[in-house]
């Protein structure tokens, strides 16, 4: 565990461990809600690192540990900046950015600006600019202001995430005692910036090896339409289909998504 001074008051918290027999390093990008927490679960990290596997896990400016100054702008462009400082100052071996949601797009644009990538890995990420993106991106930073974090899962989560996984969920939620976020707060500052987020990715530009995961439960931001034309511009990919997960698939099938993973980079 460790922090990288970026100024005064502005950090990156991360966890970094080298890789072993494997060579290669995963390096995973939260999404705007998440931590690193979702990436170190037994089925993930460790099993990863025992696989022989390195693994970097960071939080943005803004989420859990990570610092930032009032004035600073947790927009999109700094997430990627970050991603990129990050990636250089701990320059583990053989790098393979693996972001979820919004996240794969931050990591798909940092490795356009130079960060160091042998193959990146797309988890629900593939979606286009469009009046319902920007409406669900609007709406989901009121209920930020108005709920906090815990109206936006409770709203959300029927239409993310897998029948399973819901059934998990339901007796602890659904409860009331919303406490909504206000400027300043380091999650609703990162939701309040990602509207700006420019969706209009060149993906043809991608010169690595890309894998796309996608689960048919999403069903807030899975246009079939829209993922088979934006997969075609991409050069060398390969795409999984989990038919038993939706939006979380790291949270929900963590064992397959590991399995998965690790065949990708085998494969590079």
């Amino acid at each position: 565990m460790a922090n990288l001074e970026i100024s005064p008051g502005n950090s990156l918290y991360y966890e970094y461990q080298a890789p072993g027999a494997k060579g290669q390093t995963f390096v995973f990008v939260n999404a705007l809600t998440g931590n690193t927490g979702m990436w170190e679960v037994d089925s993930i990290g460790p099993a990863l690192r025992a696989a022989g596997y390195g693994t970097l896990v960071y939080n943005f400016r803004g989420q859990a540990d990570s610092t930032f100054t009032p004035e600073a702008d947790l927009g999109p462009p700094t997430i990627v900046d970050d991603l990129k400082r990050i990636v250089d100052h701990v320059a583990p071996p053989r790098t393979i950015l693996a972001g979820l949601s919004i996240g794969g797009l931050f990591a798909a644009q940092a490795y356009l600006k130079g960060a160091a990538a042998e193959g990146l890995v797309l988890i629900n990420t593939l979606r286009k600019p469009s009046l319902r993106l920007e409406w669900i991106n609007s709406a989901m930073v009121r209920m930020a202001a108005t709920g906090g974090g815990q109206l936006i899962m409770e709203a959300n989560l029927p239409m993310l995430v897998n029948p399973e996984q819901l059934a998990k969920m339901r007796p602890t939620l659904l409860q009331g005692d919303y406490q909504g976020m206000k400027d300043g707060d380091g999650l609703y500052e990162l939701m309040k910036g990602s509207v700006s987020t420019d969706w209009d990715f060149p993906y043809e530009k991608l010169d690595v090896p890309v894998l796309l995961m996608t689960g048919e439960h999403d069903r807030v931001f899975r246009i079939e339409a829209d993922i088979a034309e934006l997969e075609a511009r991409i050069a060398k990919k390969s795409h999984v289909v989990f038919d038993n997960a939706g939006h979380l698939i790291p949270a929900e099938r963590p064992e397959e998504f590991a399995a998965e993973i690790m065949t990708f980079a085998a494969s590079l």
